[in-house]
């Protein structure tokens, strides 16, 4: 289990860099996840994150009864220290991959959010260019005083 939780925290970083500058293959990695955040896929990834947080809170109540253990003992095992490091280093992996879940979701927000704010931006300022396109030109059109409009210029 660690080969893969090892292996997903590798992918989870990718992801993280990915999204983190801007590169050609952000636009695709944003599509996609765009994508798995319509119809069932939400309902997966709380499913998912749930079984991990089960997962996470077994290993934590297993690293406690091998302590718990240790300690009525009053003896280092050799292999409740394996059994540990292993646990620890399972339970590790599990929050480590958890928390990056988040960010990846977080950072995928604030680039919608972004992109969002820029399209409206351009508008704006294609509105305020407009606007003040035909301010100049009726500002330029002055009225002559027999009621006939008069370019001034050329």
């Amino acid at each position: 289990m660690i080969q893969l939780l090892f292996i997903l925290l590798m992918i989870q970083i990718a992801f993280i860099l990915i999204l983190s500058f801007a590169n050609p293959i952000r636009k695709l990695v944003v599509i996609g996840l765009d994508l798995l955040k319509q119809g069932r896929g939400p309902l997966v990834t709380k499913t998912v994150a749930a079984t991990m947080c089960v997962v996470l809170s077994s290993t934590v109540y297993t690293i406690t009864k091998i302590q718990k253990r240790s300690k009525d003992a009053s003896i280092v095992n050799p292999t409740d220290e394996v059994l540990m490091a292993h646990r620890l280093l399972e339970a590790a992996f599990l929050g480590f991959s958890l928390f990056l879940g988040l960010v990846i979701d977080r950072q995928h927000y604030y680039i919608r959010e972004i992109n969002l704010l820029r399209k409206n931006l351009e508008t704006w300022k294609k509105r305020n260019h407009n606007h003040d396109s035909l301010k100049r030109r009726v500002e330029t059109e002055k009225p002559n005083p027999k009621g006939r409009a008069q370019v001034s210029g050329k």
